[in-house]
């Protein structure tokens, strides 16, 4: 039970490995969020200037109407990935800073028990039973942990597949629209013609 400064040392060295490893797993995070949206934007200026020259060729109401209509869905549905991309990468970053909590508390949950060993092989005649007592807790707060850190997992993995269904519908109705639209355009334009 008795720290030795070789093991305080050690134990600050180990907390500060912690720290930057979770620095570096934001940091990565931050790095391809940022290079999400550089390539949004450069994706978007290249299409904005080849729909800018599309729609300079158009000839007619017709023409123009379909060439709206096909803008939507497509700019619907790269809006949706887009965002998929950022949830996907802060849920990656999500899932290593967690871990790495895991990995904390489970290094704590050891040097407790290493304590509790030790204060039980120095511990007087006649204590068995205090020192039963502190194990049983600790185990019984093991447990406890265990179980919440299952149920939070579960909980996550619930709301990715709800994620996912929800975006798959959103893009099927964002499908369904724009198919119901065009033709109901065309017809108005030829009637208007």
């Amino acid at each position: 039970m008795f720290a030795t400064p070789e093991r305080a040392l050690a134990s600050q060295k180990a907390a500060f490995d912690v720290i930057l490893a979770a620095q570096n797993t934001a940091f990565a995070g931050f790095e391809r969020l940022v290079d999400l949206h550089l390539k949004v934007a450069k994706a978007t200026l290249d299409e904005v200037s080849l729909k800018a020259q599309e729609a300079f060729e158009l000839k007619d109401g017709q023409d123009a109407l379909a060439f709206t209509s096909a803008l939507a869905q497509p700019s619907t549905e790269k809006a949706l990935a887009y965002g998929k991309h950022v949830y996907d990468i802060i849920s990656g970053v999500q899932t290593e800073l967690a871990k790495l909590g895991e990995a904390q508390i489970a290094e704590g949950q050891r040097l407790v028990n290493e304590a509790v060993e030790q204060m039980a092989k120095n511990a007087p005649a006649g204590s068995e039973s205090a020192l039963a007592l502190i194990k049983s807790s600790l185990a019984t707060a093991t447990s406890a942990y265990d179980s919440v850190s299952k149920a939070a997992k579960q909980a996550a993995e619930v709301a990715e597949s709800n994620l996912t269904a929800a975006t798959n519908a959103t893009l099927k109705a964002a499908s369904d629209s724009v198919a119901k639209a065009a033709p109901r355009a065309r017809k108005t334009t030829a009637a208007a013609a």
